[in-house]
């Protein structure tokens, strides 16, 4: 057998320096199974791969297959020479040449599945074997199996130039280390399972079969994708690579190149799927959390399953996370965000220095799709829904198009809130179908977010007039609006989410409380020289179906001059006010136009006027409602009134009409209510400023008010009930003050009797009582006596006593009726002297008798039922008072409260109910005296 490769030598070589160094065979021992027990367990196709791809440079196919219990790996490329043979055999030294060559110390990893590897190739092989070597060696048990080797004139199958033949350790079988058996199923499953990532990692290999299954790699399309086909289907990859030199070598050792190359690689048909891992550029044990898989000639350690720290890695990673963006750059707009790190713990020390690296990059990157280009994340703005983002592009400087995601806050993009988007639409000018727009799009924020609701408070909305008004809440939403309607949404951006907001489906009467504003001002406009028309029209339009309101009297209409005045300054044509107005009164006539086009019931609603109109306050605070001596009403009263009813226009009434306008006062429910509020304003007025025959109402009486004739003449006749009378002040009762002073001295008034003691009584009262002052009432030169007769004040004298009447003269006397406890105010209200003061009646003699010793008096108590009164009179036969001069015979006389009568039914009488303190029954007890049984039956 011929050996090309010098491998007599090579175990010549190797032998010396075991007997040389007996501890250097233990030491191969103990290295060769580190490798594949350690670092290179589980790394058998990998390592094999690798070997192909470095051996093909491009385009290579590796051929897995299972021959007997032997497992075969071909590959086309390379085939083995003496410095391969001498890297298989050397344990520690390698012959690659290009960073990554053929033949490392990886190749320990098939000692995993056999004791006697052969490698097998066009132009010679070699062979391993641990049980060679343990007979070249004398040894038993554990020896190092890939330090010695034999030629083979063994060749690779047809197609291959190289082949690796593995006779596996059958099931049950255990190798020196104490290994189980291969399971060849187990093995082929394992190594399906590695397909599609080595042809990912290993760029030389474009093919990969397994036991009749085929991978193989597809970038005919486009450099930059990569469909893997299996037997299971096609995953389609997005490629990007970069490659360097390095220029500081610290750290990788001596066999390391100064060359460097990434790729990354990243699924564009399905999500990456969880467990990725480093590949340098076969898989390490480095795990990562990132979008895409990077396959990097990264310096490892000694095991190759963790990277080796040091200023060359950090470079590779710089390198790789500066590539990272192009992988973002060649993917659709819509996919972009997908390749971007999810937020997270890192996963391993590479891991947290790739996703700071690529976070750093893709923040200062141009790679954030917007409508017109891109845009780097720290400068871009998002929305919370994709339908925001349609809306607003036009809107926001910076703003993406791509939807918002978590990811995007790690690469400092604004994520505008509901707020922030409310703030850059204000003040725009767009069409009202793009306000709705945007109003769909919000939409949902508000159904879920309580802060955003409060946010949309003040989202601009298009109105019917062109304005563009902040905030939804109080507008009026109508599908035909009027246009001098204010407020009311354009129809072309009404949304629901505007209702959700405040904004309110209008009626008839919100339309026409949207043109208070107008109508408010629309004189002044018309005076302007602006048009105001529509706004009339409309107004009287909406009047006609929602009422009417207090403010419709400032809508401005023309009066018959032509010249436009508020609508409450204006009669209507035929109204039965002109008759009573005087000539000079400044309200006008509604131009025969407007009130030909309109009902009577709808100019009435804008406050033009048919009859009166009512002022009408549910809450008055102040007289401040524009009506003739309002201040001088309120102050009158003892607390503002609690609700207020006024007829207005009364001080425009001519002084003749009252009968007239009182007729059309009482037939409105209106104007009757105001008549009759009690202390109202309306009753107030009139009672004080209007005249009836000339005179005002309170100088009339009603007819009905007996108890008043002398004193009040009947009001003459007014068509009207007597109510609305009493509620304009024509008297119903006898009421105290100074004109019933005057009246009561009036010598051409026919005052009877009885009207003159109800007269004074009331005054008396009045005085006693403090209702009436006698300082704001001058005394009267002339007073009403008894007889009717009016007297000089100086010779009358107010009835204090009763028995003073037996010697003055009826005609001088005063009185305020029985009650003679109202002398002494009316006398001071008269400024008349008491009569008892004034006459100085004396008495002479007289028989002391008492009550109890008088029969008839007991009998006549008792049948009084009242108690006989204790002591008693002074009885005379005779009873003669002495006043001055003059002598008076008189029936009874109390003198310094000494009570005098004369023995008759008349003085026993008056005296007897004087003492008992019952002067009212005193003719009672004086017919009781008289007939006792004569007053009974």
């Amino acid at each position: 057998m011929t050996d090309p490769f010098g491998t007599a030598a090579l175990r010549e070589g190797v032998l010396a320096a075991w007997r040389d160094s007996p501890t250097r065979f233990r030491e191969d021992a103990n290295a060769e199974e580190d490798l594949y027990l350690g670092g290179y367990r589980d790394r058998l196709l990998v390592e094999l791969a690798q070997n192909a791809a470095d051996a093909a440079g491009h385009g290579g196919h590796l051929r897995v297959s299972f021959v007997d219990s032997e497992l075969r790996v071909a590959n086309t490329g390379r085939v083995l020479d003496a410095a391969g043979v001498a890297s298989l055999a050397s344990l520690r030294a390698s012959a690659k040449q290009d960073g990554v060559g053929r033949f490392g110390v990886g190749f320990a990893a098939v000692l995993a599945v056999t004791d006697a590897p052969k490698v097998v190739s066009r132009e010679g092989g070699v062979a391993f074997s641990a049980q060679r070597t343990r007979e070249a060696t004398n040894r038993d048990g554990r020896v190092p199996v890939l330090r010695l080797c034999w030629p083979t004139d063994e060749q690779p199958p047809d197609g291959f130039d190289t082949e690796v033949r593995l006779p596996l350790r059958a099931s049950g079988d255990s190798s020196d280390d104490g290994s189980d058996g291969i399971d060849p199923t187990a093995l082929k499953a394992e190594f399906a399972a590695q397909a599609t990532d080595l042809l990912l990692s290993l760029d030389g290999l474009s093919t990969i079969e397994i036991d009749g299954d085929r991978w193989w790699r597809d970038n005919s399309d486009n450099s930059d994708n990569s469909d893997i086909h299996g037997p299971h289907g096609t995953t389609r990859w997005q490629i990007v690579r970069d490659h360097g030199e390095l220029t500081d070598l610290t750290g990788l050792g001596a066999e390391a190149r100064p060359q460097w190359t990434i790729c990354w690689a990243a699924r564009t048909d399905a999500p990456m799927a969880a467990g990725e891992v480093l590949h340098a550029p076969t898989r390490t044990d480095e795990r990562l959390s990132l979008p895409a898989r990077l396959i990097a000639t990264l310096p490892l350690e000694p095991d190759r399953r963790r990277v080796r720290p040091g200023p060359a890695t950090d470079t590779v990673l710089d390198h790789a996370a500066r590539a990272y963006p192009r992988l973002l750059d060649a993917r659709p707009p819509a996919e972009r965000v997908g390749l971007v790190p999810e937020p997270g713990f890192p996963l391993s020390e590479v891991d947290e220095k790739l996703r700071r690296r690529i976070l750093e990059e893709l923040r200062t990157s141009k790679w954030l799709p917007t409508r017109t280009g891109t845009v780097e994340p720290r400068y871009a703005k998002t929305v919370p829904n994709p339908a925001c983002a349609e809306a607003l592009d036009d809107v926001v400087e910076g703003f993406t198009t791509a939807e918002y995601d978590p990811r995007l806050q790690a690469l400092d993009v604004t994520r505008l809130t509901v707020a922030d988007i409310v703030a850059q639409v204000t003040g725009i000018d767009r069409p009202p179908a793009w306000w709705r727009r945007l109003y769909t799009a919000l939409a949902p924020l508000a159904d879920v977010d309580r802060d955003a609701r409060e946010a949309l408070g003040a989202l601009p909305v298009p109105l019917t007039d062109g304005r563009t008004l902040p905030g939804p809440r109080g507008l009026l939403i109508v599908d035909n609006s009027p246009a001098a309607v204010a407020n009311v949404v354009h129809p072309d951006a009404v949304h629901p989410l505007l209702e959700r907001l405040g904004a309110r489906r209008a009626g008839p009467g919100d339309l026409l409380d949207a043109t208070r504003d107008a109508v408010e001002r629309s004189v002044d406009d018309a005076e302007s020289g602006l048009d105001v028309d529509d706004l009339r029209d409309t107004v009287l339009a909406l009047a006609s179906e929602a009422g009417a309101r207090t403010w419709l009297g400032a809508l401005a209409l023309p009066d018959d001059a032509g010249d436009h005045r508020r609508a409450d300054e204006l009669v209507l044509p035929g109204s039965p006010l002109l008759a009573l107005f005087d000539d000079d009164t400044p309200l006008g006539v509604l131009h025969d136009d407007v009130a030909n086009a309109w009902p009577r019931h709808v100019l009435a609603a804008v406050g033009v006027l048919d009859t009166f109109a009512v002022v009408v306050d549910e809450s008055p605070a102040a007289p401040d409602h524009d009506l003739d001596d309002e201040q001088d009403w309120w102050d009158e009263l003892a607390e503002p009134p609690a609700r207020m009813t006024a007829v207005r226009d009364l001080d425009l009434v001519a002084d003749d009409a009252w009968p007239a306008a009182l007729r059309l006062l009482a037939a409105e429910p209106e104007t009757w209510q105001a008549l009759h509020e009690p202390r109202g304003y309306t009753g107030w007025w009139i009672a004080r400023n209007a005249l009836l025959a000339g005179r005002a109402p309170h100088d009339w009486r009603l007819e009905t008010a007996a108890e008043l004739a002398g004193l009040y003449d009947p009001v003459p006749p007014v068509d009207v009930d007597p109510s609305v009378l009493a509620a304009i002040g024509v008297r119903t009762t006898l009421e105290p003050g100074g004109d019933l002073l005057e009246r009561l001295a009036d010598p051409d008034r026919d005052v009877p009797a009885g009207a003159a003691l109800r007269a004074h009584a009331a005054l008396a009262r009045a005085v006693r009582d403090g209702t009436l002052g006698t300082a704001d009432v001058d005394p009267p030169g002339a007073v009403r006596s008894l007889t009717g007769q009016v007297v000089p004040a100086a010779e009358g004298l107010v009835l204090d006593a009763p028995w003073v009447l037996q010697v003055v003269e009826p005609e001088r006397i005063v009185a305020a009726g029985p009650d003679l406890t109202l002398a002494e105010p009316l006398a001071e209200l008269l400024d008349l002297p008491l009569a008892a003061e004034e006459v100085d009646g004396v008495v002479a003699g007289g028989e002391p008798v008492r009550w109890a010793d008088l029969g008839a008096v007991v009998d006549a108590c008792d049948l009084a039922g009242i108690p006989v009164p204790p002591g008693g009179p002074l009885m005379h036969d005779r009873l003669t008072v002495q006043t001055g001069q003059a002598g008076h015979d008189v029936a009874w006389w109390v003198d310094d409260r000494v009570l005098h009568c004369v023995d008759s039914t008349a003085g026993l009488g008056r005296a007897l109910a004087w003492a008992a303190d019952r002067w009212a029954d005193r003719y009672l007890l004086a017919a009781l005296l008289d007939d006792p049984e004569g007053v009974l039956s």
